[in-house]
């Protein structure tokens, strides 16, 4: 597991050395995953919150509308591929980069293209094609989920892996600023189509920085995988999918059915408002100027503090109790919402509730990636990882495919009330999640 108290050894060792604290901040790995962090988030709201808007004016239904957060189930289902980007080597491109690096460059590389597809397509007279095409976005991006996952938490050592985490969540949040605001800015003043061409160019970042970046180091798992003949698929079955997940109900034994139940909680409220929170503000009358100016861009600066505050809190405070504070903060934060549906497009209370939310968002963030990080074993780093986000998306991606339907029905004051119920589960769970932790090193 991440060694949180190494991390704050680490942090204390690096404050006495003055201004050498700042190269320990930004050397090569950091900057590494803060830019992968950077190609990992640009696809997702182009599929999620950006997409619901160029929705929501091409005027598809909202139960339609709602439908497509189950594009998410890519990102769910994604240990269903995990072994195969965990053990299997790329021809040609796997010899040239690497394991992990070659996985990376080809996920990207499609992303860019299926972008580029995407903004050729008008939702409004082919939305089949339209629909396929998103798809091929959101499997092509869980690809890339997993082996960013597996390639953060195999370059470095335990004690920087909540510094990691932050990197990668800064890039996140950076990319989906940059995602949803620039999008939305690029729509108004050109179109929606120009917009996603120019978001497809945005994933050269990713494609460059896979080709400057120096590939981990093999593990014995890997040279273990090798050694097994491909004809025998038996033994690459046990040895890359029952494996890691026999290992997880072993070391955890009863308590892993309560973790697999926290991780599936965590933020549910979170999805279910989210596929419908940008034609929410169009709706009420926010412009899409307004809308990226302080729901986007505003925002990310909310979200980057929160995720400092969530880095600084793990080492300070230690996770269980971030552990609790985040599924509080998540389940509340959405009745600021409630406030918008009163207020109407007020821009005070917009950047109330941008302030509440995203704040939560950056902080939840880092907690719940350290926490997923402490639960894997490096011998089955994707593969693991892959199962507890896709535990962790599973149930909220479901319900919120149907967020159309029961806004529709209970209006937006009621939608949002139901989005605070969900997170009930979430803290009573923290709870128990937080007395089972341990903080010991399981990657052995």
């Amino acid at each position: 597991m991440i060694g949180i108290n190494s991390l704050i050894s680490v942090n204390t060792k690096e404050k006495s050395t003055g201004k050498k604290s700042w190269k320990f901040y930004f050397q090569k790995k950091i900057l590494t995953i803060f830019l992968l962090g950077f190609s990992a988030g640009l696809p997702f709201p182009l599929v999620y919150s950006t997409l619901t808007g160029w929705l929501e004016e091409a005027d598809i239904e909202r139960s339609t509308i709602s439908t497509f957060a189950w594009l998410g189930f890519a990102y769910s289902f994604k240990f269903l591929w995990s072994p195969l980007v965990d053990s299997l080597k790329i021809p040609i491109l796997g010899d040239k980069l690497g394991r992990r690096r070659s996985w990376l460059l080809l996920s990207q590389l499609g992303l860019a293209f299926s972008l580029f597809c995407l903004s050729s397509i008008d939702p409004k007279y082919a939305i089949s094609a339209f629909t396929f095409v998103a798809v091929a976005v959101a499997l092509l991006s869980a690809t890339q989920d997993i082996a960013l996952d597996a390639y953060r938490i195999e370059i470095a050592e335990d004690r920087m892996q909540g510094l990691l985490a932050a990197a990668y969540q800064y890039g996140y949040r950076v990319a989906i600023a940059f995602g949803t605001a620039g999008a939305l800015f690029f729509a108004e003043y050109s179109s929606w189509s120009m917009s996603y061409k120019i978001m497809s160019l945005m994933m050269f970042v990713g494609v460059c920085t896979t080709l400057l970046s120096n590939e981990p180091e093999i593990g014995s798992q890997e040279k273990k995988l090798n050694k097994i003949d491909i004809l025998k698929f038996k033994d690459w079955i046990i040895l890359s999918v029952i494996d890691p997940f026999r290992d997880f109900f072993n070391r955890y034994k009863s308590q892993a059915l309560v973790i697999v139940l926290f991780i599936s909680c965590f933020r549910i409220s979170d999805y279910v408002l989210g596929i419908l929170a940008t034609p929410f503000l169009l709706d009420i009358g926010f412009s899409k100027s307004e809308i990226a100016s302080v729901a986007k861009i505003y925002g990310l600066w909310i979200s980057l503090i929160g995720t400092a505050f969530g880095a600084t809190a793990i080492l300070k405070f230690g996770l269980p109790k971030c552990i609790i504070a985040a599924t509080i903060l998540i389940a509340s934060t959405n009745l600021f919402f409630v406030g918008l549906t009163i207020s109407g497009p007020s821009i005070s209370m917009l950047t109330a509730a941008i302030s509440a939310d995203n704040f939560t968002m950056g902080f939840a963030g880092t907690v719940f990636i350290a926490y997923l990080s402490s639960l894997t074993n490096l011998r089955y780093t994707a593969t693991q990882y892959a199962l507890f986000t896709s535990i962790s998306t599973f149930l909220g991606k479901f319900l919120a495919g149907f967020s159309g339907n029961i806004q529709e029905y209970i209006g937006w004051q009621g939608f949002f009330l139901y989005a605070v119920f969900l997170g009930i589960p979430a803290i009573l769970l923290s709870f128990i999640a937080a007395k089972y932790y341990k903080n010991e090193n399981a990657k052995k």
